[in-house]
């Protein structure tokens, strides 16, 4: 991220980077298989031929409290939608705006959509009806609230057993919040933030969010969006957690769009033609071969798209259903990593149900509220290797300065170091070195003989004078400048200087000579 940041330091204002949008869902977990949910109609004397129509009448409790609530919150009960594809928030916007509301509740809407719940079923097995899980339509209600706390949010709750709840903030509004109780003045246009007076106290205030109490906080909201939860189900059944989708942006704020206007372009360019099929893969943490190549049996979805977004354009890189991007809009240039599917993830925890003093291990990501500050962290991780290779972009500098520097013969410590020909027999070995992996494990002489094996040049020679030439090639890149090593460490990175040359010449071959021309006209 320093790179990027430090690339447009002289004009950028501020930068913001915590939770965009956060969905929670919560599900009571004894409830959400067959077996759980006879157990609990049993423990009420409750046939399960008997079980809709002692469902339905919780329904209508459920139903009747929500009307209370919004009559007596907003002077009106709940609004019906007639079809699931109506945008809620555009409604519940435009009654904030014209009932001229600033905190509480905006309003109660209500629509049919699909969810799981459970049917009775003959079993001839048993010689009576079972209780089965199925797919179903019911109504849901949405709650829309400008919270004195966490600003614009909505709840949804799902009317039907096993009446799982969804709960959806924003990162960005309850910043707003925040700003807001601190008296410090900003100007905000829907998630984005045109101009903060005191970014140090903002960021601090977006750290903190991770320190929230999740579970807690979340079920502090159950008694005012389902008041009869424990009439309904008895006092010792609670949610259980989990971040359904989260959004981690970095946000660089200039000081106006006209600031903005002349890099965009260039960077939604290259970050467009650089997002290869691999490169997408190590955003997102996904294994590759040593070749550097997808593992064949992966069956990852891997796609790009572009497209024009509110007054900016959008560049998005999906690899199945967890996603980064670029986009810009007003004066802010965004980058955030959307997740989706966090058991794509490996990360250092311990088991579910381990102890403290158990060590750690190599664990998927779990969507529970237990792992949030730790999916925090990869979604920091995934924009940084992305803005990484941002940083590369070079709106400036003609191509033939980058190449003047490294294709001339030097003289260093007394020894002569050879120029390189970057789109000659150098090209394989700089294509090799710019691979995102290396972004994250660092350059080594095995890693990068394991890649170059079979290529051009590297063919016909024992794994002990391949190792030698790589020495050599190492050596050489150090003394032009083009990797650093490691302290303590047999490992090297890239340098912003190696960044700069292996993306300009992976963008230049990469380009048709049609659209070399247009970008040089």
């Amino acid at each position: 991220m320093n790179a990027f940041v430090q690339k447009f330091s002289s004009i950028v204002k501020g930068t913001l980077t915590g939770f965009d949008r956060i969905v929670f869902k919560g599900s009571i977990l004894p409830l959400m298989y067959d077996e759980g949910v006879m157990s609990f109609c049993r423990g009420r004397n409750i046939l399960n031929k008997d079980y809709k129509s002692w469902m339905l009448e919780q329904t209508g409790k459920i139903i009747d409290s929500a009307t209370q609530y919004a009559e007596a919150a907003c002077g009106r009960g709940i609004t019906h939608i007639a079809s699931s594809r109506t945008r809620k928030e555009e409604l519940a916007r435009q009654r904030q705006q014209e009932a001229n509301i600033d905190t509480d509740l905006i309003g109660v809407w209500s629509a049919v959509e699909s969810c799981r719940s459970y049917k009775a079923k003959y079993c001839a097995k048993s010689g009576f009806p079972q209780l089965r899980g199925e797919w179903t339509k019911c109504k849901h209600l949405y709650f829309y609230f400008d919270h004195e706390d966490f600003g614009f949010m909505n709840i949804r709750l799902q009317t039907w057993f096993p009446y799982h709840i969804q709960l959806c903030l924003n990162g960005r509004e309850w910043l707003r919040r925040s700003l807001q109780r601190e008296e410090c003045d900003f100007v905000a246009k829907g998630n984005k933030f045109l101009h903060i007076a005191d970014y140090d106290v903002a960021q601090r205030m977006l750290d903190s969010q991770l320190d929230t109490r999740w579970a807690k906080t979340m079920d502090e909201f159950l008694p005012t969006v389902f008041p009869v939860m424990e009439q309904i189900l008895g006092p010792h059944l609670s949610y259980y957690w989990t971040l359904w989708q989260s959004e981690w942006a970095t946000d660089l704020i200039f000081p106006s769009s006209k600031d903005l206007r002349p890099i965009t372009d260039t960077l939604l360019r290259h970050a467009f033609m650089t997002g290869n099929g691999t490169a997408l893969l190590r955003y997102l943490d996904r294994p590759i071969t040593k070749a550097g190549k997808p593992y064949a049996n992966m069956n990852n979805d891997v796609t790009s798209r572009i497209l024009d977004f509110n007054d900016g354009v959008r560049v998005r890189h999906w690899v199945d259903h967890n996603s980064v991007k670029i986009y810009n809009e007003g004066n802010t240039l965004r980058v955030e990593t959307t997740m989706n599917q966090p058991s794509m993830f490996k990360v250092q925890r311990r088991a579910q149900g381990q102890s403290d003093d158990m060590p750690k291990r190599r664990l998927s990501l779990r969507k529970g509220v237990a792992d949030i500050a730790i999916r925090a962290q990869v979604s920091q991780d995934i924009n940084n290797r992305f803005m990484e290779q941002l940083a590369t972009c070079s709106d400036e500098t003609p191509t033939r300065e980058l190449f003047d520097e490294v294709c001339k013969a030097r003289i260093k410590n007394g020894h002569r170091v050879r120029a390189m020909d970057p789109t000659g027999k150098d090209r394989t070995l700089l294509n090799t070195i710019s691979d995102p992996v290396f972004c994250i494990s660092g350059i080594t002489n095995k890693a990068l003989r394991e890649k170059l094996y079979g290529c051009a040049g590297y063919t016909k020679m024992t794994d002990k004078q391949r190792s030698a030439k790589v020495s050599r090639q190492l050596r050489m890149l150090r003394e032009h400048g083009l990797i650093k090593k490691l302290p303590k460490q047999r490992k090297y990175q890239l340098t912003q200087k190696g960044r700069e040359l292996t993306t300009t010449l992976n963008a230049l071959l990469t380009a048709s000579t049609q659209q070399l021309m247009d970008m040089a006209a």
